[in-house]
């Protein structure tokens, strides 16, 4: 049985505390008032030019007459809420993103996990026992997100446009979209995946425990047959979810391979927690049972999922950028122009690094390698995810600051709390799996 230290427990308290500074100085610091959010922008030296240049537009209204000048107030109101909104926006979509992030790691491993449950793969039983950990932080996880989505669709925030009923009234656009984008019907949709993923991954550990004690392997079928009918709903699920939670942040643009995309990401940093966490386990003479081998074939995993991800996100950008289509484009070009560091800057740690450092084969073997590339990727993902809430949320007054590091700190700390309070609960292997003989003495 694994014993939670107190070091690492006492470790993830100080994260979740950390993390609830860092994210309240971002909500106190977000302005209350257009004034307060003008003098904000005013006081960043990135908007001088911009500044100046409404000082002329102001001069030179002026000289206009007096229903021009009521206009252009108007419009100067319309622009200050706007930006107000942007702003106060901000530490909401840092929190949303940490959220997010955490939750799609365990959902990630529920996949990978159902994925070896039905194709009834003799490698990877004793890594089972970690992957179960993992995935129960999908249900407070979850949860967290749930309750931003929820406190989204009564306007405590401006992260989703679609739910302002001035904004729909004069966007013709997202009014035909209003039969899916409107809140009940986008609040029940994430209860069902929610309740189908957590129940799926009820179930499984369920039987995957009382299989360690059963005299036939009954538990073990039962397990195959959800495995195999969670899979359907899972990617059904998933790619709704990747729509709802994040496509709809930026309801005028789409993308057929969004929900691939999203998998990918998810998928590989789930691959990567799992690989971290066993890697750390045996560090702690837990674990005994996995050898070079499962480590190796875990980095195969990264390194090939980080190429599919590339893959996935040159093919949507590929297509888009050389059709060159208005309403589609701006996605990428707003993100360019604004978001040049954290857009490329991802492409080098999710794709140009695993490349180079696990193609290896050998290097596969070496923990501190697989470790090394594991938290390159991790970010990277993050920085992902960042990127899909940002510019829609926040526009380009983005930076990673107190609140973005907050929120990751907060769900670091609540993630490792969570997963290693949950290897205390049962043996660290699944002895009566028909497959673990097979899993222990397995060799590349």
């Amino acid at each position: 049985m694994y014993t939670f230290s107190n070091k690492l427990r006492i470790g993830s308290y100080i994260l979740m505390a950390l993390g609830i500074l860092g994210l309240g100085y971002g909500f106190l610091s977000a302005p209350s008032t257009i004034e307060e959010a003008k003098a904000v922008v005013a006081a960043d030296s990135h908007h001088e030019v911009h500044d100046e240049e409404m000082a002329h537009a102001e001069a030179a209204h002026t000289t206009t007459h007096d229903e021009h000048a009521t206009q252009e107030a108007h419009d100067d109101d319309a622009h200050g809420e706007h930006l107000l909104h942007q702003l106060q926006n901000k530490p909401w979509a840092a929190l949303y993103v940490a959220a997010f992030f955490f939750m799609m790691i365990s959902l990630g491993v529920l996949a990978f996990y159902a994925i070896q449950r039905a194709a009834q793969a003799g490698w990877s039983p004793v890594l089972f026992r970690v992957m179960e950990a993992i995935t129960s932080y999908l249900l407070p996880g979850a949860a967290i997100v749930f309750v931003i989505l929820l406190l989204s669709g009564v306007h405590l925030n401006h992260l989703f446009v679609w739910m302002d009923s001035e904004v729909v009234a004069h966007d013709e656009l997202i009014q035909g979209k209003s039969g899916f984008l409107n809140v009940p019907f986008f609040l029940i949709r994430a209860l069902i995946y929610i309740g189908g993923w957590v129940a799926y991954r009820h179930f499984s550990r369920k039987f995957s425990i009382a299989q360690d004690t059963a005299e036939d392997d009954s538990n073990f079928k039962k397990n195959f047959r959800i495995s195999a009918g969670f899979l359907v709903f899972f990617l059904v699920t998933e790619s709704m979810m990747s729509w709802d939670w994040i496509m709809s942040v930026d309801p005028h643009w789409f993308s057929t391979l969004f929900g691939w995309y999203v998998f990918a990401s998810m998928f590989v940093s789930g691959i990567t927690v799992i690989a971290l966490i066993t890697i750390y386990l045996k560090s702690k003479g837990y674990l005994e049972f996995v050898n070079d081998s499962h480590i190796h074939d875990l980095a195969k995993f990264m390194f090939g999922i980080s190429i599919f991800w590339t893959y996935l996100w040159f093919s949507q950008f590929m297509l888009i950028w050389y059709s060159d289509i208005p309403e589609e484009v701006t996605y990428f070009v707003t993100r360019i122009e604004d978001y040049k560091l954290p857009f490329f800057g991802m492409l080098v740690m999710n794709f140009v690094f695993p490349l180079l450092i696990l193609m290896n084969s050998d290097y596969k073997r070496v923990n501190w390698f697989v470790v090394m590339a594991g938290i390159v990727i991790l970010l990277g993902h993050y920085i992902d995810i960042f990127n899909m809430i940002m510019p829609a949320t926040v526009g380009d007054k983005w930076f990673i600051g107190i609140a973005e590091i907050g929120g990751i700190l907060f769900f670091a700390g609540l993630f490792i709390y969570v997963v290693f309070s949950t290897l205390t609960k049962a043996p660290l292997l699944a002895k009566r799996n028909p497959f673990i003989e097979e899993s222990k003495h397995f060799h590349y």
